[in-house]
């Protein structure tokens, strides 16, 4: 099985640490790692590295190469301009399904953290091993829920196909994206709904006939694309063809639109969390909802449920803080209540044109 790992973005959800020169996903927020690295690492020794492909931005060339040197230079997809996740999508899996188009394909994340890493690993086999089976087929993968999350997106699923040593297979039935706090609430107790990672797998000859089918334009800029592979005009055709390509999320473009006979769950208990956010990194790294989580030199009194991180040689002190997120930097420090993280992108896009556009 081969696996492509999408590690662009900016994430200013968890700005200001992660910026357009340094985004979230080279960070080293979870140890001394990037979740990159650990989003490479958790594939092993499972897989190998060869089987690993990083999709990213040109302009974060350097930084890939850097910190992933056991990937083969020819495993990184790099991509000329930011289209959404669509294209992304398409363009990876035209480059991958060239030589290999009935091969399993597994659709991974770079910003994610996942505690109960064998259980990640055995629910990949688990999808190859359908997808074998049935080369046209899809494989949407679900974290059971914890809590009423409304900043992610749910799958809806039915009636149980099948469930080999305690992993279950369901029939899909819809996506559903940032719900209302009621209709998670909803969700919660019951047990045909998940959180959607955004893992998947599948093959590359069968998603790209739904691009096909669904994103007729977009599949002809990926057809080209598809046709200069092995070329020496295949880095011209990308830089050319690519940049013009719809604008579109991956879901949009597709996964909304396709039947949904080829679409089945696995839904399972991953430790999973999407670390793209200040307040869900809190809860991915708390023991209780009353902890605080802290990195570098921090003094807390009287605090609880807060989270405090700390970039810099000086000390940062906090007082009677409650469900506080407070994130110091050589040059910025954001202080927040947990519940005002959706307006921290829109700070950073009104920052555009002033003279702090720097510190985006």
């Amino acid at each position: 099985m081969k696996f492509i790992i999408f590690a662009g973005g900016v994430g200013t959800r968890l700005w200001p640490l992660s910026r357009k020169n340094s985004p979230k996903q080279f960070e080293k927020i979870l140890g001394d790692k990037s979740t990159l690295q650990l989003a490479v690492e958790r594939l092993r020794p499972d897989f190998a590295y060869s089987d690993i492909y990083i999709a990213t931005g040109k302009r974060y060339e350097d930084a890939i190469k850097e910190q992933l040197p056991q990937i083969p230079i020819n495993n990184f997809i790099f991509e000329p301009a930011a289209r959404d996740v669509g294209p992304a999508v398409g363009m990876a899996l035209s480059i991958i399904g060239k030589e290999d188009p009935d091969s399993p394909v597994a659709i991974l994340w770079s910003d994610h953290f996942v505690k109960k890493v064998r259980r990640f690993r055995e629910v990949l086999h688990f999808a190859q091993e359908l997808v074998k089976k049935n080369n046209n087929s899809l494989i949407l993968i679900g974290q059971r829920a914890r809590f009423a999350n409304q900043n992610l997106g749910w799958i809806e699923f039915g009636e149980e196909i099948q469930e080999v040593k305690g992993t279950k297979v369901f029939r899909f039935k819809r996506l559903i994206y940032r719900p209302t706090l009621e209709q998670a609430e909803g969700f919660l107790n019951n047990q045909n709904f998940s959180w959607n990672p955004g893992y998947f797998v599948t093959t590359p000859k069968f998603l790209l006939s739904q691009f096909k089918t669904f994103a007729p334009l977009l599949w002809k800029g990926l057809a080209k694309i598809q046709d200069s592979i092995g070329t020496k005009d295949f880095d011209k055709v990308v830089d050319a063809v690519y940049p013009t390509l719809e604008k579109i999320s991956f879901d949009n473009a597709v996964l909304e639109k396709i039947d949904t006979k080829h679409v089945s769950v696995i839904a399972a208990d991953l430790g999973w969390s999407d670390v793209g956010a200040w307040e869900a990194l809190k809860e991915a790294l708390e023991v209780s909802t009353a902890e605080n989580v802290t990195k570098g030199k921090i003094l807390l009194e009287d605090s609880k449920d807060s989270l405090v991180f700390n970039y810099t040689d000086q000390l940062t002190v906090g007082i009677d803080l409650n469900e506080m997120l407070v994130v110091n930097t050589d040059d910025v420090v954001l202080v927040c209540p947990k519940t005002s993280v959706p307006k921290i992108k829109k700070l950073v896009e009104s920052l555009s044109g002033t003279s702090n556009e720097h510190l985006t």
